[in-house]
């Protein structure tokens, strides 16, 4: 079952996608935000393309575990997607997933200026290997 991992942000839209075993999470792109209806359109899109069945976005949380202000937005948007692609949606715990993407390109050695554009894909899939682990990791409990 393909997975798409979402990395909401203000300007950009994180994508990432796991393959079809679902073990794997790997950057897919960036999505310059325009309008939430252009936006959606677009996830649409690639949703369809890519056969995604399931979408994880990433919830914002403050590092004590609160939600604030950005949460609601992200949940906003998680009812929107849920709402306009028709597949069900999960909030994830996304606390450091930009802290992680920002370690994992200073090691593949990508310069900082080219770091903006792949952050938020790089982010959207730690988000997204996060949800793919856990899920293991309860199916291998039971």
């Amino acid at each position: 079952m393909v997975m798409m991992g979402l990395d909401p942000g203000g300007r950009r839209i994180g994508v990432a996608l796991s393959d079809p075993t679902g073990l794997l999470a790997s950057a897919y792109t960036v999505l310059r935000r325009t309008t939430l209806e252009r936006d959606l359109e677009a996830l649409a899109r690639i949703a369809r393309e890519q056969g995604v069945e399931c979408v994880v976005i990433g919830l914002p949380l403050h590092l004590s575990g609160r939600e604030g202000e950005e949460s609601e937005r992200a949940r906003e948007f998680a009812a929107r997607v849920e709402e306009t692609l028709g597949l069900p949606v999960e909030l994830v715990d996304e606390r450091l997933s930009s802290v992680e993407a920002e370690r994992q390109l200073a090691a593949a050695g990508v310069r900082r200026d080219r770091w903006k554009e792949k952050l938020d894909a790089i982010a959207a899939a730690v988000v997204l290997q996060g949800y793919l682990d856990s899920l293991r990791y309860r199916r291998a409990e039971e």
